[in-house]
Order: C-alpha cells, then structure tokens, then sequence
C-alpha cells in the first residue's frame, strides 16, 4: 500500500499566485484547485480575515478525500478566517434630524432584506405589533386611515402574519385611497392566494389538516415611513439608498455595517441533485392500452390521482435521460404481476399484491444505467389492476462528494431575496411551498451539503444569517456537526434530509448515520418565526445529541414528517380523518435523541415545543436524557404529534414550563410509544394514543431533584466548556423552592426572560470555575433583599429595591477569588419579587 504525507497549502483573503505557502499564501480556489491534484491527507490551511465571496465557494466529487484519506479545510492556528457574503458599508450623513434617520450610497439594483451593525442585526422598518383597524377584503386589507396610500415604493411593502405554527408573508401589489378616505392595501395576487384563498393542501404525507391562512396583519414591513425606530434599516436598492436608524451609542463613522448580498457561501455537491417524483401525468409518460384516469382520489395518491388499467398486456413507458427510474404504484389486494422491461429487455416480475392497500410504493427501482437515454415499460401480467402514480427519475450517477472537514471556520452573512417578489408560502418548520410549483422547498442555507458522505463541519461558527444555518441535504450520509455554534439566522439552525422522500427503498438514496452534537444553536427564526432550531425531515440513523438550542420563536427541534401517513387506517379512523385514507409507508426510523438542553422556546409562534415529533417510525427511535424547559408561551414539552411510533421516551427532566403539558399525545394515530421514568415539574400530560406503554412522570416539587435527575441535568447539553455570561436558564444553575419562568419580556434582560419567586428562601445555586462572579438581577420598587453565600460562608445582604425599574443590575460582585471552582448561592429574604437574570464569571 501507498504511504501518504499530508499535504499542507496555505491561503489568506488576499492570497494570489500558485505556491500555497506560508510565507506566499494563494486563494482559496487556488488552493481547492491544487488539493484536487494531491494523494493523502490534504489541509487547506485559512488565515484569518475576511474572505467575500459573491457566489459560494464550491466543492464537488472532485474536491473528495482520496483513498480513504481527508481533506480538512482549517482555520491556521489563532486565527479567525470569516466566509462573508456581505460588503461593508460607509459614507452615512443624517438626512432626517427629527427622526435620526442616516442614509448611505449603494450600487442602484442591489438587493438585500437583511443588514448587520457591529455584528449585531438590524430590522427591516416595520410598523408597532398588531396594528388596528385593518379588515380582509376580497384581495387584501382595508383601513380607514387614509396615510398609507402616500407611501412610497409600495410593491416593496410586506403583509406579515403570525397564525399557530405558521408565519406567512406577502408583498403588496399596490395602496390607494378608496371612496371613504381610508387605504386599500392589494396583497400581490399569486401570494394571495397561496396564503390566502387556496392555500397548498395535498394532504399525507406532505402536510397535516390544518390551514392557518393569511387572515390579519401582525405587522406591516419594509416601508420607508416606517422608519424611526433605533436598529431599524430600509433599503431603496433602485436609487441605491440604505437607511438606517442607529442604535444608542451607534458611530456610524466607525460602525461595521455589513450588508449580506449573496445567499450561499459554501456548496458541497455530489450528484444528483435533489430527487422528487413526477406526477402519473408527466408529458412523458406513454399509455397503451385500455387505460383510464382518476382524479381527486382522497387515498394519499401523488397528485391526488393515478393512471389505471384492468387489462393484461397493457403498458405504460417511460422515456428518461439519466442512469435510473423509480415508478410509483399503488399495493393492494387486488393489484398483481408486472412485468418491467428496460430499453425493451425484461428486467424483472414484481408483484403489487398486498392484503394492505399502501399509497405511493416505489414497486420499481431501476438504477446504474450508463449515463444516457433509456426507456422503462410495465406490462400487466396479473390481477386485477394495475396503477401508476408517478415517476421519479434519476438524473445523474450516485457519485458523492466525501470526506471533506470545515473546522474552525466562521460563516457570516447571508440574505434570501426570493420572498421580496413570491412572498412566505410556510408550510411548518422552516418547510415551505413553492410559490409555483406548490411543492415542498425549503429556505436555503448558508452552508449547502447535496449528497454529501462524511462531510465534518466541528469548532465552525455560522451566524448573521437572512438564511438557514447548514442543510445536509439529498440523502447525505455519516456527515457531522459537532462542537460547533449557530447563531442569529433568519431561518433554520441545521437542517437534516427530506420531506419528499418518504417512499425511497434504495439505501444509497436515503439520508443516514447524520449526527449534530455538541452545538449551541441560539436565535434562529429571527426572520422567518416558523423555523426551528434543528429540522431532521425522514431519515435513518440520525444522532442528536448534547446540544443546547434555546430562544427560538417556534419548536426546538422538529424531527420527522408525514403526519399520519404511516399509521393504519384503523387508526385514522379513530382519529375522524375520512376514509378511504391517505396511508403508506416510510423509511425513517432507528433515530436517537439524546442529552440535549432545549429551553426558551415558543417565542412567537403556538403549538410547538422544545423537542417536536412527527409522523411514524419504521424501526425504534430513542428519546432520552434530555432536559427541556422554559417555554416562553404555551407549550408541549414532550410533543409526540401526529403519526408518531415507535419512540422510547425515558428518563427526560421537563422544568419551568408553567401550565402547559410536559407530553401531549393527543390523538389515536400516534402509537406503539413507550414513555416511562421521566421526572418533571408539573403532572399535567395528555393520552390519547393507541398502544403506549405509559408511566405517569416522577412530579418534583420545589425544584428538589432526586439523585437520577440530577445525573440528567449535569449531562445535558454541550461537553464543550461553557460561556462565562451564564443566563437563567443555564443548567449550571440549581433552584430550589418555588420558581417560575417569565420569557419573551421586553425590558432588556439578558436573553429577554428571567426567573422569578416570591417565596422567601428560595434560592439559587451556581457551582463555577474561576476567580469571581457577579450576580445579575432586575431591581425595582417590588423586589427587597437578598441573602447571599458564598462557599458555604455567609456574606452581607444586598437589595434590589430601587424606586426605578433597573435591568441587568450586578448587585453582588466578588473578586479575586483563588483560581479553582467555587460556590454562590443567592436567596429570598424579602420583598415581593425576587428575580435571576444570571450570573458573570471571571475566570
């Protein structure tokens, strides 16, 4: 066997010519460029600095690890190498004193929905929450005010509206006066009526019964009146002006101002691309024979219809360029033999037979064709009937791009400009649908993975985002995120697999053996607030594990689809759906989930949870040692939803989440769970599935955990060392006595939300490693003393009433410590409120 040295080349943002050396470092490309030629381990080394990119940097089979070997993309020892899609701006001069509002030259026709200060995101000018006075019309809304006909750019202007799950947006096509002096706004009329007045329904296995439409105004955006609001922007990219309203203490002669422009930075690409199956009625497909059609079926049918014949020796072809096909069909007991041709030679028998009818089978699979035109034929050989229902060709060989590591790298600035023009068509969790076509897209990320195989992304960071974070998408395989952050994004966190794939039988063509562990995954859905912190679509094998993900508008984490696609007709039955019933199979299962921390979720949106399943496993998935909490508005802490099987839920903590239900099974189709030796907070659940192993959880008073918890609670979350500016919903933390949870204020506490008791005694304890700390806490008129201990010695009471509300207050300080670990414990000794923010430590 060959021995291999690594090779190592050296870029930097300013890198030229070929040499890739230390002391001559070359671009980027170049250095992707010479990798492609090198044998062994390969490291393309980074510099630190910004590298713009106006497109993504782009990796293919090519760009693979060769011969069992990596090619490991990292950041040069100390330093900070930064994948930017954004150019800075300057110039600002104040043009409106009354209202401070700065304005700065761009290139007339950029395009942008997303601006950043001093790493810090700015909002698009938008109008105060829930404005009054506004009534749907026919095509949009009308108001008595007359103003906002007088509004400039008004096909700039956006509709946004938060319903349940879902957030929906749409431009407007124009605003005039009407005959009693007020406002007509006109919502563009294709997002009108996919938000609107027909909003995509296909039903299993895409999307559940219910239709949250566009029916109020949660708030108008985009508007050049708008403005006035400190960290608030807009942008006229037709004259070239961006405005902006600085944030107090804002120098915009000094601030970095970066507008993102591109959409992706980085794009790992095997082929093919992304698979999705045609409609029976693709202009390709060739029926012979005594065929017929029906249409509006209600029985989970592609399209709602499929293409029939009761006559053997009927055929159906198919004329395809690529290396295979795979035909969609239903089974059924009165379905039988089929006889495959391709390119006119028999291939096989297959048998649609089944004593269960099942929707959407992929009865046959035909793969590594030579790369070329070909046909594939059905011929009727037996039973009753034979249908086709669709046809999902593959384009390309299954060739992936593999073995290929990003660590220490940052990923910053981004934006999606698709919304401006086609508007938000939200299905649930950051899955959309196309504007045109209705089906299921997603918003892109900044870092793209398409039929990846040991992809590593560790120790990166990925924030500042108008987009999702990182897809590893099309069927990626054994790839990681690990020890990484994700942070600020206008859309998802990580994303994992498909939603559209749920009928695939062929294993290279499955997403599989995924992990995302260790990573803190923080403020997602900062744009669009249906987005989660970690979306898994179907999949196999899928690991995530001792992350913490926190201060999301909607779930935590979404794993699985398909509703009650994969649960009996028995079973939907129960649950009143129509029968006969939409129902079929799916690939996913053999999922773990995993000493996560998910807490501070439900910001914005309703009927989520920390950690959300969805639709029916295959095989068993686990769901343990995780530790979810403070949910900002009513929540399901465990929320196995429709259609979900076959998780064993055990040993889980549910704290801080008020009322609301630490597990909701709330309907018949979801089924075979196992749920027992969880320990929460509140007794309140609800039971309604078939078939579950159900213990009622161990209920905790007073936040005194037993040893078992505890163990959960100290293992929860990243191994990684943690911040220094520890939040109250830290789990470093430990309360005891009685405690609520307050999110979502918007006082300016740290992370928006506080702890709060009104008991006295109840304290709180945090165990540190350093040499001091302070203790952060709102003081006010209704908050009183404080009892403070510190390594098991009593120190002197402070207080934390003041005549004016104060946030963010250190009102204990101690330094100096010896270098080592420590213990600081606060408490109620008077007072109405007593409150925790959180802590800073000194190290």
């Amino acid at each position: 066997m060959a021995s291999y040295t690594s090779d190592v080349l050296h870029v930097s943002p300013d890198g030229r010519g070929t040499q890739c050396r230390a002391e001559a470092p070359c671009s980027l490309t170049t250095a992707r460029d010479q990798a492609r030629q090198k044998q062994g381990d390969v490291v393309v080394e980074l510099n630190g600095g910004t590298y713009r990119l106006t497109s993504p940097f782009a990796l293919g089979p090519q760009d693979s690890g060769r011969s069992g070997h990596a090619v490991v993309y990292r950041a040069a020892a100390g330093q900070r190498p930064v994948f930017s899609g954004a150019s800075q701006v300057h110039g600002f001069t104040k043009v409106d004193a009354a209202k401070n509002i700065y304005r700065a030259t761009v290139p007339k026709g950029t395009e942008s929905r997303d601006l950043f200060v001093d790493g810090k995101r700015a909002l698009r000018a938008r109008s105060a929450a829930n404005p009054g006075g506004f009534s749907a019309t026919a095509t949009g809304f009308t108001t008595a005010d007359g103003s906002y006909a007088n509004w400039t750019n008004q096909s700039q202007v956006e509709v946004v509206n938060d319903n349940a799950w879902k957030q929906m947006r749409c431009p407007l096509a124009s605003i005039t006066h009407n005959a009693a002096g007020g406002s007509d706004l006109t919502v563009d009329p294709g997002c009108w009526n996919n938000n609107h007045n027909n909003v995509p329904n296909p039903g299993f296995p895409f999307n559940g019964a219910g239709l949250p439409s566009l029916g109020g105004i949660s708030w108008l955006e985009n508007a050049y009146q708008l403005l006035g609001t400190p960290g608030q922007f807009y942008l006229d990219g037709a004259a070239g002006y961006l405005y902006y309203v600085p944030r107090p203490g804002e120098n915009l002669a000094k601030a970095d101002v970066e507008l993102p422009t591109a959409q992706q930075l980085l794009d790992i690409s095997g082929t093919p691309g992304h698979l999705a199956p045609l409609n029976d009625s693709d202009w390709r497909a060739t029926y012979t024979g005594s065929w017929g059609y029906s249409g509006g079926r209600p029985t989970g049918d592609l399209g709602a219809d499929v293409h029939y014949t009761s006559t053997d020796g009927d055929s159906f072809s198919y004329a395809f360029t690529g290396t295979g096909v795979q035909v969609l069909s239903e089974l059924n007991s009165d379905e039988g033999t089929i006889d495959v041709y391709v390119d006119g030679a028999k291939t096989q028998t297959v048998n649609a037979s089944s004593p269960e009818r099942l929707a959407q089978q992929a009865i046959v699979s035909v793969t590594g064709l030579a790369k070329g035109p070909h046909t594939v034929k059905l011929v009727k050989t037996g039973g009753q009937y034979m249908l086709v229902d669709g046809i999902t060709v593959i384009p390309d060989v299954v060739n992936t791009v593999h073995d290929i590591t990003f660590s220490g790298i940052t990923f910053a600035y981004t934006t999606w400009n698709a919304p401006t023009a086609e508007g938000y068509v939200d299905n649930q969790a950051g899955v959309l649908w196309d504007p045109t076509t209705r089906s299921p897209i997603r918003i892109p990320a900044a870092v793209q993975v398409h039929r990846g195989q040991r992809i590593t992304f560790s120790d990166d960071t990925v924030r500042n985002l108008g987009t999702s974070g990182i897809d590893l998408a099309d069927q990626t395989q054994d790839s990681t995120v690990y020890r990484s952050t994700v942070t600020d994004t206008s859309g998802i966190g990580v994303a994992v697999g498909e939603v559209d794939d749920y009928y695939q039988t062929q294993t290279a063509l499955m997403t599989s053996g995924n992990s995302v562990s260790d990573n803190t995954i923080q403020y997602v859905g900062q744009e669009f607030a249906d987005s989660v912190g970690i979306l898994v679509g179907h999949s196999r094998n899928t690991t995530l594990s001792h992350n913490d993900i926190g201060y999301t508008p909607y779930s935590g984490v979404s794993i699985g689809w398909g509703w009650g696609w994969a649960s009996s007709c028995d079973l939907q039955a129960k649950q009143g759906l129509p029968q006969p019933c939409a129902h079929g199979t799916t690939y996913t299962g053999g999922n773990h989930v995993v000493g996560n921390h998910v807490h501070s979720v439900m910001g914005e949106l309703n009927d989520g949870g920390p950690i959300y399943t969805l639709g029916g496993q295959a095989s068993q998935s686990e769901f343990t040692g995780n530790v979810l909490g403070e949910c900002v508005n009513g929540c399901n802490a465990i929320y196995h939803d429709e259609g979900s099987s076959l998780w064993y839920t055990h040993d889980n903590v549910v704290k801080s989440i008020g009322g609301s239900l630490w597990l909701n099974l709330w309907t018949p189709t979801i089924h075979d769970d196992k749920i027992v030796d969880n320990y929460t907070d509140t007794g309140n659940y609800n039971n309604n599935g078939t078939n579950i192993t159900f213990q009622p959880s161990t209920v905790v008073g007073d936040q005194n955990w037993p040893p078992a918890a505890l163990a959960i609670l100290a293992a929860a979350g990243p191994d990684t060392p943690k911040s220094t500016l520890v939040d109250d919903d830290d789990l470093r933390i430990a309360y005891r006595g009685s405690w609520s949870f307050q999110g979502g204020r918007s006082f300016g506490d740290l992370n928006g939300n506080v702890h709060y008791s009104q008991q006295d005694g109840a304290s709180a304890t945090i165990t540190f490693t350093g040499t001091g700390i302070s203790f952060i806490t709102e003081t006010n008129s209704d908050e009183g003393t404080i009892g403070v201990t510190l390594d098991g010695v009593a120190k002197p009471n402070v207080t934390a009433n003041t005549a004016q509300r104060g946030v963010q207050q250190k009102v204990f300080t101690v330094t100096g410590l010896p270098a080592g670990q420590h213990t600081l414990t606060v408490s109620k000794v008077d007072g109405t409120y007593f409150l925790v923010d959180g802590f800073q430590i000194t190290v």
